[in-house]
């Protein structure tokens, strides 16, 4: 990927020199650069946006609203196109970078939250955060595709929804070292049917006062393909339905308990790892903790089996896929595995393929204490099924990918 390391030069006709430009950086007084800056940009220019080099479906994206509100935070721009895709962006400075896995997780958040939305939800959400009556969503989007049907767009709406379509887009202001890292992760997570994109931004300011805005794309994935999880023999790990129309998300007493317990497991949960990304609290059985695997392959399940007062953790993959060669690779060097995962962990197989498990007989998980017992004994196995288990699936993915280099 090419990248942009010296100052621009702006050569004017009939001159002979050339003119360095300069970056409006948060010292350029009025106008200066900040996140609401960035999200006024989007707003006001959406072309600025290469959204049709990330995925051409998405192009002509109409901008709805600033920071519209969802239970998981605000999003920084809503977009949506007239076909009814939604287009979600976070906007960031990079000088002042968060964590990967707090800004690529955000953002995710937002998306598993807006695939529990209908259209009634999301036009409802806009009416607010714009103060207006009616249906603002479709009178913007008609504003510049007066045919839109209204009929066919609201069903359009509610099918992406809850099939989790949408473009979720990263932008920032400029290169700063370590952000192109947050391109791995655009490959590591899965779960639903989304394409990502990083955009670059910066901005430089000319001669005459204007400014100028060079977009380009660090990073995208349209292949994110949803994870079928795949539980022991014998062990029961629910999943809670909202697909019901009209079901609001708050409206599952179970789903709240799940989210709940998971709230205060990842609330003492202490990662060695700096790289590794961090779930949500999530409204199911299970958590997934990614691992360096092209199009989220590979993953920890972190699991609570309420039929047998069990919580447990085991290494998963996708079918034929670099994921798979890793957890075979896993297997392979079982024995001395084992022992770095303490001795209690075991290889069993489950559908024909290795499985890398360790499990806890907790008791009653709604008794205060034993919750407490059970979550340190997941934290601690979290923990070292990730320092043990991430570094050997980067390398044995690495190993799969030059094969296949090879062999191409």
């Amino acid at each position: 990927m090419a990248r942009q390391h010296v100052t621009p030069l702006l050569l004017q006709g009939g001159h002979p020199g050339a003119i360095p430009l300069v970056a409006v950086g948060p010292q350029a007084g009025e106008g200066s650069i900040d996140e609401a800056f960035i999200q006024a940009l989007v707003h006001a220019h959406p072309s600025a946006l290469p959204i049709a080099e990330i995925d051409p479906i998405f192009a002509g994206a109409i901008p709805i609203c600033r920071e519209l509100n969802t239970t998981a935070g605000s999003i920084d721009n809503f977009m949506i196109t007239p076909s009814g895709l939604p287009v979600l962006v976070e906007c960031k400075l990079w000088r002042n970078p968060e964590g990967r896995r707090e800004v690529v997780g955000q953002i995710l958040d937002y998306a598993k939250e807006l695939s529990r939305w209908s259209s009634s939800d999301l036009q409802r959400e806009v009416s607010r955060r714009l103060k207006l009556d009616g249906n603002p969503l479709l009178e913007l989007v008609r504003a510049v595709a007066p045919n839109v049907d209204e009929v066919a767009f609201n069903d359009a709406v509610t099918t992406n929804l809850r099939r989790g379509r949408f473009l979720l887009l990263i932008v920032g202001d400029g290169i700063r070292e370590g952000v192109e890292a947050i391109a791995e992760y655009l490959q590591e997570h899965a779960g639903l049917h989304f394409s990502l994109g990083l955009v670059e931004l910066p901005i430089y300011e000319l001669p005459n006062g204007s400014r100028l805005v060079v977009p380009r794309v660090l990073a995208r994935t349209v292949n994110i393909t949803r994870n079928v999880v795949a539980v022991p023999d014998g062990h029961l790990v629910e999943e809670l339905d909202n697909s019901a129309e009209g079901t609001p998300s708050n409206s599952n007493p179970h789903g709240e308990r799940q989210q709940q317990f998971w709230r205060e497991f990842l609330a003492d949960l202490k990662i060695d790892d700096p790289e590794q990304p961090v779930p949500a609290p999530a409204r199911l059985g299970y958590l997934s903790f990614m691992l360096p695997a092209p199009s989220g392959s590979s993953w920890l399940t972190v699991y609570r089996d309420q039929r047998a007062n069990e919580v447990g953790v085991f290494l998963s993959s996708s079918r034929n896929s670099a994921g798979e060669y890793a957890m075979q690779v896993v297997a392979d060097e079982w024995q001395q595995i084992k022992e770095e995962l303490n001795g209690t962990a075991q290889l069993v197989q489950a559908d024909g393929r290795p499985r890398i498990i360790d499990s806890l007989k907790a008791g009653i998980l709604d008794d205060p204490e034993v919750r407490r017992r059970a979550f340190e004994w997941l934290a601690e196995r979290v923990n070292t099924f990730i320092n043990v288990l991430r570094p050997r699936v980067r390398s044995a993915v690495a190993d799969f990918q030059a094969r296949d280099e090879r062999t191409s």
